[in-house]
């Protein structure tokens, strides 16, 4: 890892870490919603920009995540039993749902799973003797760890910060380890990573599992947090928001969750100071910036290299043939 990445990464953690106390509750909360996007757009990462897959239904692993720990919170089971319970359940359903992306791909693996997102909102929003219908969940309380109380907006925090940083290890040593190859390797080219070996249907159904694992335990993070859920935050919107937050960080750069997830969630609270227009601006920007920088805001350094290089190339190119007008 370059210097420079180590030094903006210890710069980040210092903001992260000191930063949270000078601010209001609501600043503290908003911070929390932020990292708990994060989680969630790990796992979506690991599925569309580093697996290569078309994913539309991430916020239903969202939602089944933050349901699975409020219905068994309610039922008298520990925070502690919810969680692993979310990422469990998540990652079955993942490997369920990732068998469309065998067979399809593109638009059409798309469409799938958007029907998956629409199928379990519909659930969630209709059996109200299991998931409270459009009436919801209340009364979800925070956890506690090793006798602390998590109740606090900045206990709370804290606690998903390192919940975030776990995760991104995790996340870290699995996309340098020979997974994370072959998961790129079935992006960039399916056919020659069977031919080397790789068993591109294992690590399809992987990435979906995995990415829906992340999202649940974001879900049942968020479930607490909020301390009531309904249906609305798990419909099809917040996925095309979650994608939208991917491209925006860049899909395949490790950094996009974060970044992305600063974009969608914080950056229209900074907006708000335009009341009504805030959105438009907004959407603006985004619009703006996939003009310029269609791989998302990340790639900008990739891209200022090549200039630099092509720039290089051209000029040793026109040395190169000025010395051999000369040589005439």
């Amino acid at each position: 890892m370059k210097t420079s990445h180590l030094a903006t990464g210890a710069l980040g953690a210092i903001v992260l870490l000191a930063l949270p106390p000078f601010l209001k509750s609501y600043g503290i909360y908003l911070l929390s919603y932020w990292l708990v996007y994060v989680i969630a757009n790990m796992g979506l990462n690991l599925t569309v920009g580093y697996a290569g897959q078309k994913s539309l239904g991430h916020a239903a692993f969202f939602g089944i995540g933050a349901y699975t720990v409020a219905i068994l919170m309610k039922a008298g089971f520990s925070f502690w039993v919810g969680l692993p319970a979310a990422a469990g359940i998540c990652f079955a359903v993942g490997l369920i749902v990732g068998f469309p992306a065998l067979r399809v791909q593109t638009i059409y693996l798309a469409f799938a799973t958007l029907g998956f997102n629409t199928a379990v909102w519909l659930v969630m929003r209709n059996e109200e003797g299991f998931t409270g219908g459009t009436y919801g969940i209340n009364g979800i309380d925070r956890p506690a760890l090793l006798g602390l109380d998590l109740s606090g907006n900045l206990a709370y925090y804290y606690f998903v910060l390192g919940f975030t940083v776990l995760l991104a290890v995790l996340m870290w040593g699995l996309l340098r380890s020979p997974w994370g190859k072959a998961f790129t390797a079935v992006r960039d080219n399916p056919i020659r990573a069977e031919s080397l070996g790789v068993h591109v249907q294992a690590y399809t159904l992987l990435s979906f599992a995995i990415g829906a694992a992340y999202a649940g335990i974001a879900g049942a993070l968020f479930a607490s947090l909020v301390g009531f859920i309904e249906p609305a935050p798990f419909a099809i919107g917040t996925s095309f928001m979650m994608y939208l937050m991917l491209v925006v960080g860049g899909p395949g750069y490790f950094l996009a969750p974060l970044l992305g997830s600063a974009v969608g969630v914080l950056l229209p609270e900074w907006l708000r100071f335009a009341q009504a227009w805030y959105l438009a601006i907004f959407g603006g920007l985004v619009v703006m910036m996939m003009l310029w920088l269609p791989d998302g805001l990340l790639s900008l350094p990739d891209r200022l290299k090549a200039r630099r290089q092509a720039r290089e190339a051209s000029a040793a190119r026109a040395a190169h043939a000025a010395s051999l007008g000369d040589a005439r």
